[in-house]
């Protein structure tokens, strides 16, 4: 089984500014949300400023009171352009591709892959299986043949195909010409290594 490539974080999150837009959205004030948190209206305003950090402690009690799960105010990703020129490189196996990862690479959710495959180049002769819950696969320039336990898909530009990352397959460019590729995979775990 192919794991997807997820990394720690390396940056640190921008927690404040989501505290904040949570407990906008609640329609709560700071001085509401400082007072119930039983904190001071300038520390929660510079933790919301992201200028100080809250104790685990402070942060599991600002959470209660607005109504959300630390986890999920530390798995929260910001919004993150990659561009393709710099997105980092990956390799998920196969001959004559190249691939790059558009997606965070501490996302776990979705991640997007494009990949190059130049003309007859192939994935291993072994059927294989990716670490995720669908894979979905869009050609955008080229044609591509996907192959599974029951089939052979032959797709051509604009074409997607999606099935259980538990399916068993391969894939090969039929023609001499380069195809691109996005690989989109959701409810992935592990690195790839």
């Amino acid at each position: 089984m192919k794991s997807l490539p997820i990394e720690p974080v390396q940056e640190p999150q921008a927690l404040g500014r989501r505290l904040r837009a949570i407990r906008e959205r609640r329609r709560l004030t700071i001085e509401q949300v400082a007072s119930a948190a039983g904190l001071s209206k300038g520390f929660l305003s510079r933790v919301e400023r992201d200028f100080t950090s809250p104790s685990v402690s402070s942060l599991v009690t600002i959470c209660q009171v607005l109504g959300t799960s630390p986890g999920q105010m530390l798995e929260t990703p910001e919004a993150q352009l990659i561009a393709l020129d710099d997105a980092p490189a990956v390799s998920l196996g196969g001959e004559g591709i190249s691939e790059k990862l558009l997606t965070p690479p501490t996302q776990r959710a979705v991640q997007i892959i494009h990949a190059t495959i130049q003309g007859r180049g192939r994935g291993e002769e072994e059927l294989y299986t990716v670490d995720c819950i669908m894979e979905s696969i869009h050609i955008i320039q080229g044609k591509f043949v996907l192959v599974t336990s029951a089939r052979e898909f032959l797709l051509q530009e604009g074409d997607t195909v999606t099935l259980p990352g538990s399916e068993p397959h391969s894939w090969y460019n039929p023609t001499d010409k380069n195809a691109k590729v996005l690989w989109i995979l959701t409810g992935g775990s592990q690195n790839i290594t």
